[in-house]
């Protein structure tokens, strides 16, 4: 029973083999702490026994987002149960996840990705062009470590590229005549690499890339740039969603571009906007400076 519920994530709800096994393992971690060995046996749980289970998770330490994550795979378990017709009501309608941590998306400032201060990382070889345009491909487009790497070739036509987002669902990105000059010079240095793989960009030995080298590359690059803590692909997702919205995008513009399900997870970019805006008129306007 539980693989025909896997088999409905995957067919039916579409999700990806890494959103399945986190599913996989939050349901085990139920069934472990509820000793339950049965399908049917979940009609005998009761909300309040859900609510130790969050006492419990807290209680080890577990954070309050990745508890809600939990929460959130036991409620699509429990809906499906009641399709199934295996129970008649579902005791997640009564529970309520803690309140997750806001963090503010950190980002890199617009002259430390300028392209003077970037120039000197790259050199001028196919490793050098493959890392400066992984590089563009994220801060230009705002797409996802696994939807850059998933790129083919015949993905980018003429100014935009076509991106396979979340749940197989695509989007087409528009790019700019400087990018795709560069993935036109790329592509013709990838000749000598290899002509048998379509993957957009690949390894020194022509194979696809793979995440770790992603990281491990935007990792380096940034450090040479900023200050900042976290260097990493997704913290060029946030600095193309603020500085976007910076220069006058609309939220429903950029909720399109950067694939989001709905306008609240775009929301979250306009407190980096708005604190920048705040800046701007403080240093601008003659009255705008604070007194002490």
């Amino acid at each position: 029973m539980f693989d025909k519920f896997i088999s409905y994530l995957q067919f039916e709800k579409r999700y990806s083999n890494h959103t399945i096994l986190a599913y996989r393992q939050d349901l085990d971690a139920f069934k472990e702490f509820a000793e339950l060995e049965k399908i049917a046996e979940f009609s005998d749980l009761s909300s309040s026994f859900i609510r130790s289970w969050i006492v419990y998770l807290i209680e080890g330490g577990m954070k309050n987002k990745s508890v809600n994550r939990k929460l959130a795979s036991l409620r699509t378990f429990y809906k499906w149960l009641r399709k199934e017709g295996v129970v008649d009501h579902s005791p997640m309608t009564k529970v309520k996840g803690p309140k997750s941590e806001k963090h503010l998306p950190v980002f890199a400032k617009e002259s430390e990705l300028s392209l003077p201060n970037m120039e000197h990382l790259f050199t001028e070889d196919f490793s050098g062009q493959r890392d400066a345009l992984m590089l563009e491909l994220f801060y230009q487009t705002g797409m996802r470590l696994s939807e850059l790497i998933g790129l083919k070739i015949y993905d980018v036509q003429g100014n935009q590229v076509k991106v396979l987002g979340k749940r197989n669902k695509e989007r087409i990105i528009p790019i700019s005549d400087g990018l795709v000059k560069q993935i036109e010079l790329y592509v013709i240095s990838r000749k000598d690499v290899t002509q048998n793989n379509d993957s957009l960009l690949v390894l020194n030995s022509g194979h696809k890339l793979y995440p770790t080298f992603a990281y491990r590359k935007i990792n380096y690059y940034l450090g040479e740039v900023t200050s900042l803590d976290k260097k990493s692909p997704h913290i060029l997702r946030h600095t193309f969603a603020t500085h976007m919205l910076n220069r006058g995008t609309g939220l429903e513009t950029l909720k399109d571009l950067l694939g989001h399900a709905n306008l609240a997870a775009t929301q979250v970019y306009t407190h980096n906007s708005f604190a920048q805006l705040n800046s701007i008129y403080s240093q601008a306007h003659p009255r705008g400076h604070k007194t002490n």
